[in-house]
């Protein structure tokens, strides 16, 4: 158990971090898009996280709506982020366009293991997050500015 919390502490922090944003809001409405996208996987992802740590009481529909949500944003990154967008409160480094080919199997990890989440009890949905947390974090490190 003292595993799955460590985990569920790390993709908290994580959905946390991503709903985070800079002073200011986007003027680039690509921007201002991906930006929503990345609001909705970290919402869906703590949505996860808080019926795995008990922090929420388990709810079948509310987990269900949850991955389904996580597997259409996630699978929404590599064409939300096609066309390099500049705005200075954006988060995405230029190195997304300049290894694109790395970003997208990044995100398709992200998008894996979210397919991949069992969701069936509060235990399997605890064992899954940690491969979405470390997808998460793996793009986050390489290709997000830390503002």
């Amino acid at each position: 158990m003292k595993i799955i919390s460590k985990t569920l502490i790390t993709v908290i922090a994580l959905a946390a971090a991503s709903v985070a944003f800079a002073e200011g809001e986007a003027a680039d409405p690509q921007v201002k898009a991906r930006e929503d996208l990345m609001k909705s996987i970290a919402g869906n992802t703590k949505v996860l996280a808080d019926l795995a740590g008990g922090k929420v009481a388990f709810d079948a529909d509310a987990a269900s709506q949850a991955k389904e949500a996580l597997v259409v944003d996630s699978g929404k990154i590599a064409e939300a982020f096609k066309d390099p967008a500049t705005d200075p409160v954006s988060e995405a480094k230029p190195e997304i366009w300049t290894s694109w080919d790395d970003f997208v199997a990044k995100a398709g990890a992200l998008n894996a293991a979210a397919m991949a989440i069992d969701v069936s009890s509060a235990e399997t949905i605890g064992a899954g997050m940690g491969a979405i947390g470390g997808a998460c974090k793996d793009c986050h490190t390489s290709y997000r500015a830390m503002n």
